[in-house]
């Protein structure tokens, strides 16, 4: 079933399938709900599963304001709060892992399940902070010394070429959002993450590190570790068989 929600004037669409006790998958960024297709597919048969599309992804309508992470886990609070739901079961990939750890540490949740997850603030290095200067110095300086115009191609080259793919398709609101999720380290709150959890990771995934899955497990009580070998940042679909089973196995499916 496709619905719809209105959560602080934004549009969020979601789908619900099966009947039983709820699993929210809550996706990445830059991706929407398909993204758990087969998932969904595993899972209909035992859960009711409601999968989201964040607002400004797939058919949900884009945040007025800047969003933090605080403001799209209060999205899915109001949702959760809406259908009824209690003590659902989360899995989040990667910006929806976020999502995930706070919503978990500090309302009731049956279990959760972290696949390649942010969370964790990256480290940076002398060369990241050289760079976004770099930039912001010549965002001021350019359009004095050579006009408004020809020094908006310069910054758009320039930022095409050193930004991530994410932030590069993303549009002016959603970039804004992008760079003030990506810079929240949500570290004092996993301890508060006490209900069973299931944390699944590509070892060869950069975006973010398996040592960030090793630090997750350390902060929450009652986490434990699968790792894809040779995977990456969706280990989910790239080792799909090993997903599948720590799914079936974590929430007790026969």
């Amino acid at each position: 079933m496709d619905a719809r929600y209105v959560y602080d004037s934004v549009e969020l669409a979601y789908t619900v399938e099966g009947e039983g006790d709820v699993v929210m998958l809550l996706h990445g960024w830059g991706c929407d709900a398909s993204v758990w297709r087969t998932t969904v597919e595993l899972l209909r048969n035992n859960f009711r599963v409601v999968a989201v599309d964040f607002a400004g992804f797939g058919r949900s309508a884009e945040p007025r304001e800047v969003w933090g992470v605080e403001e799209y886990t209060r999205s899915i609070e109001a949702l959760v709060a809406e259908l009824g739901i209690v003590r659902p079961t989360l899995i989040g990939h990667s910006f929806g892992g976020r999502v995930a750890t706070l919503y978990a540490s500090r309302n009731d949740v049956k279990a959760v399940v972290l696949a390649d997850a942010a969370g964790i603030k990256p480290r940076r290095t002398f060369a990241y902070y050289r760079k976004v200067y770099t930039y912001k110095l010549m965002k001021h300086l350019l359009p004095l010394l050579i006009g408004g115009h020809k020094a908006q191609m310069l910054l758009d080259q320039r930022r095409a070429r050193a930004a991530s793919a994410d932030y590069n398709r993303a549009t002016p609101k959603m970039r804004a959002i992008l760079s003030k999720c990506v810079n929240e380290d949500l570290c004092h709150v996993m301890p508060r993450v006490t209900a069973p959890v299931l944390l699944f990771w590509g070892d060869k995934d950069t975006a973010t590190p398996i040592a960030d899955a090793h630090k997750m497990q350390r902060l929450m009580p009652n986490a434990g570790l699968v790792v894809a070998e040779g995977r990456g940042h969706f280990a989910m679909l790239e080792a799909a068989e090993l997903w599948q089973g720590a799914l079936m196995s974590f929430l007790n499916i026969k």
